[in-house]
């Protein structure tokens, strides 16, 4: 089947994909607010009306909270399961918006046009690249290019808690050749990139008692410990002097990068002063010798979340209080083990507390990172295929956070995951006045046409 009619065929058709996206938009389908259940409800309606409309026998499935949506497609070649999910943050603050979050305008800005309206980037507009792709090419040819299952979620906003239970019940009918997640981003707004590295995500919260009771600093000052300096102690000790993380086996299972992938990562060129300085910052503050990037991507961190301890209201209160505590993060990356960290960490912040002084600990979750082996020819052929579409060649390149469906997937079906999406680092995800670039939607239902092409 040829790519070049399908390609036309999207330009040609453009305007009313973008109608599509639009009727998808104005469906309020908040996850995690009980009163938009009947939107997220439909959405999935939506969803699974508009793949029926290309051929594919869908439904949805119910789960303890929001719908999954589910399609199948037979066909030759590999089979290729593709994820999105339908549901959106909430609006709030409403003030801020420009507009209905609700209501969608294209709009004309100085970088190009963008589709402004809740949900236009994280993840309707990305999921609908995909979706418009394969109309492209049953449109052209009467089928698609190969066996395709789609999976779409609708509580990824809301910590995804049927998703797992939902993933092991359908295992058999969910294991694909390949996993394709289209909830990431390009590269500085411009490169394309497949994601290969993501980090690990461990949490905990430590609280240090002393004294029985909140105390006159007046009166008890000097005399009795104070939990918040025994807090202070602790979290300077946690890094030293070169910014390396001193819990001990930390650093176990973090690799060195290839030299090919650093040279790759090197070649993007990446403004290390301007990334610090559009949050009034200049000073790399992490691991000496480390690049930005590489400290973004390929190494593990040690972050304070949040402290609390004593009073913090207006105005001066001489207290000596009872309890401080802190919320303190690890970004993990390689075959770090969270399990094994926690434990460590935890025995080390036992074994500098002083006398008349206890800890309690709760565990705000652990997970690994993950890596994905890009020796095989899916990587490659689909790299080759952005570049294809984009004027710069696409990259691999890692992501700081953390994106749970990809692990799900190599853990659950032992699928590997391949991130692709066209996102832009201003589209506001998350906060008012969210957009999506036309540009990102237009290339983005090109580029995947290219990458089916390329992996059927």
């Amino acid at each position: 089947m040829s790519l070049d009619p399908v390609l036309s065929r999207i330009d040609a058709d453009l305007e009313a994909a973008m109608d599509r996206l639009k009727e998808l938009l104005r469906i309020p389908s908040i996850s995690t607010d009980p009163a938009y259940k009947d939107a997220c409800e439909t959405a999935a309606d939506w969803l699974v009306a508009d793949l029926a409309s290309i051929g594919v026998e869908a439904s949805k499935r119910a789960t303890p909270g929001h719908p999954m949506v589910i399609g199948h497609v037979d066909g030759t070649g590999p089979h290729l399961l593709f994820y999105g999910h339908y549901d959106v943050q909430p609006v709030d603050p409403l003030e801020l918006w420009d507009r209905d979050p609700f209501d969608p305008e294209v709009q004309e800005t100085p970088k190009g046009k963008v589709i402004r309206a809740r949900g236009a980037s994280d993840d309707k507009g990305q999921l609908m690249t995909f979706v418009e792709a394969c109309r492209a090419w049953k449109a052209e040819h009467g089928t698609l290019p190969c066996k395709i299952t789609f999976f779409f979620e609708g509580e990824e906003e809301s910590g995804s808690p049927s998703l797992v239970p939902f993933m092991r019940e359908n295992a058999d009918e969910l294991r694909s050749d390949l996993a394709l997640i289209c909830d990431t981003g390009l590269f500085d707004s411009r490169v394309p990139a497949i994601t290969t590295m993501l980090r690990g995500l461990l949490g905990e919260e430590i609280t240090i008692t002393g004294p029985s009771k909140d105390l006159h600093s007046g009166m008890y000052g000097g005399a009795a410990m104070n939990p918040i300096r025994v807090l202070s102690r602790i979290i300077a000790q946690l890094h030293d002097e070169q910014g390396r993380i001193t819990v001990p086996g930390f650093y176990d299972g973090v690799p060195e990068l290839s030299s090919d992938l650093r040279a790759q990562w090197d070649g993007l060129n990446f403004d290390h002063s301007a990334f610090l300085g559009d949050v009034g910052l200049s000073d790399p503050a992490g691991e000496a010798g480390r690049t930005a990037l590489e400290m973004l991507w390929s190494r593990p961190t040690c972050e304070v979340n949040g402290i609390n301890g004593g009073y913090t209201g207006d105005g001066f209160k001489t207290v000596l209080p009872s309890k401080a505590s802190a919320k303190i993060s690890f970004r993990l990356v390689g075959q770090q083990d969270p399990h094994a960290i926690r434990d460590s960490f935890r025995k080390m912040v036992t074994d500098m507390l002083p006398p008349d002084c206890e800890v309690s600990f709760t565990g705000q979750g652990a997970s690994r990172a993950g890596a994905f082996d890009t020796s095989g020819p899916a990587f490659e052929a689909a790299r080759k295929a952005l570049s294809d579409e984009w004027p710069d060649p696409a990259a691999y390149i890692g992501c700081g956070g953390s994106i749970p469906i990809a692990g799900h997937f190599q853990e659950l079906l032992g699928t590997t995951p391949l991130l692709i999406g066209f996102g832009k680092d201003d589209d506001q995800i998350h906060s008012p006045n969210e957009k999506y670039d036309v540009e990102s939607f237009h290339k983005g239902i090109r580029s995947w046409a290219r990458v089916l092409d390329a992996l059927s």
